[in-house]
Protein backbone atom coordinates (compact mmCIF):
# COMPACT_ATOMS: atom_id res chain seq x y z
CA UNK A 1 0.00 0.00 0.00
CA UNK A 2 1.54 3.20 -0.94
CA UNK A 3 1.48 6.01 1.38
CA UNK A 4 0.71 9.61 0.21
CA UNK A 5 3.59 12.16 1.82
CA UNK A 6 2.49 14.91 3.62
CA UNK A 7 2.97 18.37 1.73
CA UNK A 8 5.05 20.45 3.89
CA UNK A 9 3.72 23.64 4.11
CA UNK A 10 5.97 27.28 4.80
CA UNK A 11 4.88 29.20 6.94
CA UNK A 12 5.68 33.27 7.13
CA UNK A 13 5.10 35.77 9.21
CA UNK A 14 3.79 39.04 8.17
CA UNK A 15 3.81 42.78 10.21
CA UNK A 16 1.05 45.22 9.36
CA UNK A 17 -0.34 48.27 10.82
CA UNK A 18 -3.50 50.33 10.41
CA UNK A 19 -5.98 52.79 12.15
CA UNK A 20 -8.73 53.41 13.45
CA UNK A 21 -9.43 57.59 12.22
CA UNK A 22 -12.53 58.92 13.87
CA UNK A 23 -13.98 62.86 13.56
CA UNK A 24 -16.64 64.04 15.88
CA UNK A 25 -19.90 65.51 15.02
CA UNK A 26 -21.34 67.10 18.28
CA UNK A 27 -21.44 64.35 20.32
CA UNK A 28 -21.52 61.47 17.90
CA UNK A 29 -18.29 59.97 16.74
CA UNK A 30 -17.61 58.66 13.01
CA UNK A 31 -15.09 56.07 12.21
CA UNK A 32 -13.93 54.98 9.01
CA UNK A 33 -14.26 51.69 7.15
CA UNK A 34 -12.95 50.45 3.82
CA UNK A 35 -14.77 48.44 1.90
CA UNK A 36 -12.82 45.71 -0.62
CA UNK A 37 -13.71 42.53 -2.60
CA UNK A 38 -16.92 43.33 -3.75
CA UNK A 39 -17.48 42.96 -7.48
CA UNK A 40 -14.20 41.37 -7.86
CA UNK A 41 -15.41 38.12 -7.90
CA UNK A 42 -14.18 37.00 -4.57
CA UNK A 43 -17.65 37.15 -2.69
CA UNK A 44 -19.70 39.52 -0.90
CA UNK A 45 -18.71 43.47 0.16
CA UNK A 46 -16.06 43.35 3.10
CA UNK A 47 -16.24 45.91 5.33
CA UNK A 48 -12.67 46.53 7.53
CA UNK A 49 -9.81 48.93 8.54
CA UNK A 50 -7.14 50.43 6.66
CA UNK A 51 -4.20 48.42 7.35
CA UNK A 52 -1.02 47.04 5.60
CA UNK A 53 2.13 45.59 5.58
CA UNK A 54 5.30 47.20 7.44
CA UNK A 55 7.80 48.23 4.68
CA UNK A 56 11.67 48.07 5.65
CA UNK A 57 12.80 51.10 7.52
CA UNK A 58 9.30 52.06 9.01
CA UNK A 59 8.15 51.39 12.29
CA UNK A 60 4.20 50.23 13.08
CA UNK A 61 3.28 54.00 14.14
CA UNK A 62 4.72 55.15 10.59
CA UNK A 63 2.66 52.22 8.60
CA UNK A 64 -0.56 52.98 10.12
CA UNK A 65 -0.37 56.69 9.02
CA UNK A 66 1.00 55.88 5.41
CA UNK A 67 -2.04 52.70 4.96
CA UNK A 68 -4.63 55.20 6.63
CA UNK A 69 -3.93 58.55 4.34
CA UNK A 70 -3.46 55.22 1.13
CA UNK A 71 -6.23 53.54 1.62
CA UNK A 72 -9.40 56.31 2.92
CA UNK A 73 -7.94 59.37 1.52
CA UNK A 74 -8.02 61.01 4.79
CA UNK A 75 -4.89 62.14 7.37
CA UNK A 76 -4.79 62.38 11.18
CA UNK A 77 -3.45 62.54 14.24
CA UNK A 78 -2.15 59.09 15.57
CA UNK A 79 -3.20 59.15 19.39
CA UNK A 80 -2.49 56.19 20.86
CA UNK A 81 -1.93 52.72 20.14
CA UNK A 82 -5.11 50.87 20.77
CA UNK A 83 -3.94 46.79 20.29
CA UNK A 84 -3.28 44.36 18.18
CA UNK A 85 -4.70 41.53 15.82
CA UNK A 86 -2.78 37.93 15.13
CA UNK A 87 -4.14 35.30 12.35
CA UNK A 88 -3.08 32.66 9.87
CA UNK A 89 -4.61 32.58 6.38
CA UNK A 90 -2.76 30.68 3.34
CA UNK A 91 -2.35 31.58 -0.06
CA UNK A 92 -1.62 29.85 -3.49
CA UNK A 93 1.29 31.20 -5.69
CA UNK A 94 3.01 28.81 -8.74
CA UNK A 95 0.96 25.35 -6.88
CA UNK A 96 2.66 26.24 -3.72
CA UNK A 97 1.25 27.02 -0.65
CA UNK A 98 2.28 29.47 1.49
CA UNK A 99 0.84 30.18 5.29
CA UNK A 100 1.35 33.72 7.20
CA UNK A 101 0.84 34.22 10.87
CA UNK A 102 0.31 38.26 10.61
CA UNK A 103 0.39 40.65 13.52
CA UNK A 104 -1.49 43.81 12.77
CA UNK A 105 -1.23 46.66 15.29
CA UNK A 106 -3.90 49.43 14.96
CA UNK A 107 -3.59 53.35 16.26
CA UNK A 108 -6.34 55.55 16.87
CA UNK A 109 -6.19 58.46 15.08
CA UNK A 110 -7.81 62.08 15.47
CA UNK A 111 -9.25 62.95 11.28
CA UNK A 112 -7.12 66.22 10.61
CA UNK A 113 -7.83 66.49 6.51
CA UNK A 114 -8.40 64.56 3.69
CA UNK A 115 -11.80 63.37 1.53
CA UNK A 116 -12.81 59.39 1.43
CA UNK A 117 -13.14 60.01 -2.28
CA UNK A 118 -9.09 59.63 -2.75
CA UNK A 119 -8.58 56.48 -1.51
CA UNK A 120 -6.55 54.24 -3.87
CA UNK A 121 -7.29 51.86 -5.91
CA UNK A 122 -7.12 48.13 -4.08
CA UNK A 123 -10.29 49.68 -1.73
CA UNK A 124 -13.89 49.92 -3.44
CA UNK A 125 -15.21 52.30 -1.15
CA UNK A 126 -14.24 54.51 2.07
CA UNK A 127 -17.39 55.75 4.32
CA UNK A 128 -17.77 57.60 7.55
CA UNK A 129 -20.24 55.46 9.66
CA UNK A 130 -21.11 56.04 13.04
CA UNK A 131 -19.28 54.11 15.93
CA UNK A 132 -21.74 52.07 16.86
CA UNK A 133 -23.04 51.34 13.23
CA UNK A 134 -19.23 50.55 12.33
CA UNK A 135 -19.20 47.94 14.87
CA UNK A 136 -22.26 45.94 13.52
CA UNK A 137 -21.07 46.16 9.71
CA UNK A 138 -17.47 45.43 10.67
CA UNK A 139 -16.61 42.04 8.73
CA UNK A 140 -14.31 40.30 11.14
CA UNK A 141 -15.01 39.82 14.54
CA UNK A 142 -11.54 40.83 16.04
CA UNK A 143 -11.51 44.42 13.87
CA UNK A 144 -15.22 44.62 15.90
CA UNK A 145 -13.30 44.54 19.10
CA UNK A 146 -10.79 47.09 18.08
CA UNK A 147 -14.05 49.57 17.16
CA UNK A 148 -15.01 48.95 20.87
CA UNK A 149 -11.61 49.64 22.41
CA UNK A 150 -11.45 52.56 19.95
CA UNK A 151 -14.42 53.86 21.29
CA UNK A 152 -13.59 53.46 25.17
CA UNK A 153 -10.48 55.59 24.46
CA UNK A 154 -12.46 58.29 23.19
CA UNK A 155 -15.22 58.09 25.65
CA UNK A 156 -12.52 58.32 28.46
CA UNK A 157 -10.55 61.24 26.38
CA UNK A 158 -14.11 63.37 25.84
CA UNK A 159 -13.86 63.43 30.29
Amino acid sequence: METKKAKKIKTERQLSSGGVVFRRRGKAVDVALISVKSGWGRGPRVWCLPKGLVEKGENIAATAHREVKEETGLDGKIIKKINNIHYFYSEKHDKKTTRYFKIVYFFLMEYTTGDTAFHDEEVEDCRWFPLDEAIKVASYEDEKEILKKAGEIIRERSK
